[in-house]
């Protein structure tokens, strides 16, 4: 008999494993309706839905590797890491989805929601002013014009698995997908694997702007703290979000 694996669970959603196939539940159905819209929309390599009965969807298990996890070295190499930016290119290259995802906050929206996080994170003595102060005014170059394309909107390393050297053999959790920022992918993909960046663009095909990328690993972990650390995980762990935080001072 398989065994039952929690491999997330919180106060919004859980996902279990039963051998090969993933159960994720969710009370909010939207995140569920994007991520099989998404999915079918993809022109990359994507778990199969198995079946769909509210409030759990059945996924199955991709095979592989996920390229590594944040806060421990990744033993992927540099051509997995590569394959992994030819990839989102496909995707970022692909007709765009009807919906805006999570990579597609407008400015004054996304810049308000900023502010009241560093504001919070001060205030709460969860970090020191001073690192606030620096990373707000590195996440500044996220606020540029951009043109929207096809996002998977939450594209950690986690969420990407491969084989072997160079094939990607699957990317899971679409729930945050949609119309975004191309460099919000990029930049959630190497959060805390600084090394790995240059890798990623040769296999992206065009150079990109590595202070909008250093910019959204700023702002993006700014804006995780609070939530990691309300729901059961660490942002302080070695190699995590607060040492993202760290790096850029």
């Amino acid at each position: 008999m398989d065994e039952v694996k929690v491999v997330v669970a919180h106060s919004e959603r859980a996902t279990l494993r039963v051998g090969d196939v993933f159960l994720k539940v969710d009370a909010d159905q939207t995140r569920i309706d994007v991520e099989v819209e998404a999915m079918a929309l993809a022109p990359v390599p994507t778990p199969e839905v198995l079946w769909r009965k509210p409030p759990v969807l059945a996924l199955s298990a991709v095979p592989g590797e996920a390229l590594g996890r944040l806060g421990e070295p990744s033993t992927a190499s540099p051509a997995a890491w590569a394959a992994a930016g030819a990839a989102i290119r496909k995707l970022h290259g692909a007709p765009l989805p009807p919906r805006r995802g999570r990579a597609g906050a407008g400015r004054d929206e996304l810049a308000a929601e900023l502010d009241g996080e560093c504001e919070r994170l001060v205030a709460n003595g969860v970090l020191p002013a001073d690192l606030v102060i620096r990373n707000r005014q590195v996440a500044e170059s996220v606020f540029r014009p951009w043109t929207p394309v096809f996002t998977h909107g939450d594209l950690q390393i986690t969420h990407v698995f491969v084989d072997g050297d160079d094939e990607i053999t699957g990317i899971i959790d679409w729930s945050e997908a949609g119309q975004g920022d191309a460099l919000f992918d990029l930049a959630i993909l190497t959060l805390g694997h600084e090394e790995h960046l240059g890798d990623v663009i040769a296999g992206y095909g065009t150079e990109v702007d590595r202070d909008v990328i250093r910019a959204w690993w700023s702002l993006r972990s700014l804006m995780a703290i609070r939530w990691l650390a309300e729901h059961g995980f660490d942002p302080f762990a070695p190699g995590c979000e607060v040492d993202v935080l760290r790096a850029r001072m």
